[in-house]
């Protein structure tokens, strides 16, 4: 990138280097009598012969001329403002250059452009007598303007004191839904299912309390539920209610449900806020504290579902998390969260893996309640790791602007084994599967050694995780690595660890690396197998 400050007109600049340029080769282009009229001309009267070329009515002005070289800045700056305020931009690379200068009424955001693009080509013809080498440039000026808007994006993931998030003494989840009128009496939450089977008249009593009347719709949290229908069904729940374009509503549930209630946000009046609450240990590590929310998709034409192939970047305006609501669950669902904090402990921290090797089953048995065998601590520590970890490595590229990003590590092969018909394999059941299976891509490669493979797979054991599936074949698995390809703009970019807590992005697996995974996956005694 270029950058030079205006301080002539451009297309003056331009035509006058390229006339030195074409007086300094062997053989000028032009004709020498046409070279000394223009040299004769004062410089007001050639650059209003220039001026009026560049500017002739059109969309566009393009020339083209042989045999020069053009003269471009050395500066390496992204920008630069003039004493104006115009702001020149130049691309060497790219062979462009823009000058943008600010409108009166909105200087900082709105811009009228120039913008002119070079390209160049040379043509080489041999004769029997000579060679002629033909550079050609040619450059073309359009008009217009640019909008420039950073979009502000900040939001809290709040830790609730254990157990206390429903007690009408903590004013969190109130104050979260934003500040009201005293007149204005009603708030709007979707609910999972399962959450309110077993919660849902704790937080109606939560509101009345409060003196609020708590309107819900409840969906069901369920992957197979995770589509474009549930959508849908939330959006028509908000006409119904007429949620206002500035109301925050309340998410309550897995992150299934905080994926629909995500998308529903972003799409209703152009976008409302709303508050996450997750209610399960994969969403509050996971689902919660990004900006992505997405449902899968049938394709029609292909008779295919696709993971998570509708959605969008939309972050809640807050998160609520209170741990208590993981005593909620069954141990399968407390393991399949803990799929989710394997991956991060493998790519990130080795400080959380220990933890897990040392008292993740405890955890599980415990359901991160208080328990003797589990040191004070413990389980939050777990917790507070899982979340900053994720927040460090999306905060800075929430965009995914970056596509090598090493919290993919575990999502290349899981998308498809979860789509398979019929399997029964929750998401991060299929997260450690793949994370399994990538640790022996790293091991064949040369990036581990066998004893941490081993010590993988003896954690996600007592984690009571599976570690392989039957739907694991090579047709699955390679074309897993030719849908990332796809998915991560054209390149596998595929996360694998070097040890614990380390990681690096490929993009060059092979076929025969995938089959010979598969034929060393099949040598360990697999405990558990997600189906």
């Amino acid at each position: 990138m270029t950058i030079q400050p205006m301080k002539k007109n451009p297309s003056h600049v331009a035509l006058s280097a390229l006339m030195e340029e074409s007086n300094s080769l062997p053989s000028p282009l032009l004709p020498q009598s046409m070279i000394q009229q223009w040299n004769s001309l004062t410089p007001e009267v050639k650059a209003a012969l220039i001026a009026y070329e560049m500017n002739a009515p059109g969309p566009s002005k393009v020339s083209s001329v042989s045999s020069f070289t053009s003269v471009t800045s050395s500066s390496d700056d992204s920008g630069e403002k003039t004493e104006s305020g115009t702001i020149v931009e130049e691309d060497k690379e790219a062979g462009t250059k823009v000058i943008m200068t600010p409108l009166e009424r909105a200087p900082e955001n709105v811009f009228e452009i120039t913008k002119t693009t070079s390209r160049k080509s040379t043509e080489v013809k041999k004769t029997s007598a000579s060679t002629v080498t033909t550079k050609t440039i040619i450059s073309t000026t359009t008009k217009g303007w640019r909008n420039v808007f950073t979009l502000p994006i900040s939001y809290d993931v709040n830790m609730v004191q254990n157990g206390s998030l429903l007690d009408p003494a903590n004013l969190q989840m109130l104050e979260a839904t934003g500040v009201h009128p005293e007149t204005y009496n009603r708030r709007y939450a979707v609910i999972d299912a399962a959450i309110d089977a077993v919660y849902g008249q704790r937080i109606q009593d939560y509101f009345t309390a409060h003196g609020i009347k708590l309107h819900t719709t409840v969906i069901n949290g369920g992957e197979p539920d995770k589509r474009p229908e549930a959508v849908d069904k939330l959006l028509d729940a908000m006409c119904e209610y007429k949620l206002r374009r500035r109301e925050p509503f309340l998410a309550i549930g897995g992150g299934c449900v905080l994926d629909i209630a995500g998308l529903a946000a972003c799409t209703y009046r152009r976008g409302v806020p709303f508050v996450r609450v997750p209610t399960t240990l994969l969403a509050i590590v996971d689902a919660s504290v990004g900006v992505k929310n997405g449902v899968d998709y049938c394709c029609a034409p292909m008779n295919e579902s696709f993971k998570n192939r509708v959605g969008s970047f939309y972050a809640p305006s807050a998160c609520l998390l209170d741990t208590s609501f993981i005593a909620s669950q069954d141990n399968r669902n407390i393991s399949n969260g803990f799929g989710e904090i394997m991956k991060l402990a493998l790519v990130r921290s080795e400080d959380l893996f220990e933890i897990l090797e040392t008292h993740g089953k405890g955890l599980i048995e415990s359901k991160f309640t208080k328990c003797a065998s589990i040191p004070d601590g413990v389980s939050q520590r777990v917790i507070d790791l899982s979340i900053q970890i994720m927040l460090e490595e999306l905060g800075p590229n929430l965009w995914e602007y970056n596509l090598e990003r090493c919290v993919d590590y575990g999502h290349t092969f899981s998308k498809l084994l979860e789509m398979v018909p019929g399997a029964d394999i929750m998401h991060g059941e299929a997260v450690n599967v793949d994370g399994f299976f990538c640790c022996l891509l790293s091991y064949l490669r040369g990036y581990v050694t066998m004893d941490t493979v081993e010590r993988v797979f003896k954690c996600m054991q007592s984690l009571e995780l599976p570690t392989t599936s039957s739907y694991m074949k090579s047709d699955l698995a390679w074309q897993s690595c030719k849908d990332a390809i796809e998915h991560r703009n054209g390149a596998q970019r595929i996360p694998l660890i070097t040890g614990v807590g380390e990681s690096i992005v490929v993009s060059d697996i092979t076929r025969e690396e995938i089959d010979r995974a598969l034929d060393l996956l099949a040598k360990f005694e697999h405990q558990k197998s997600g189906e």
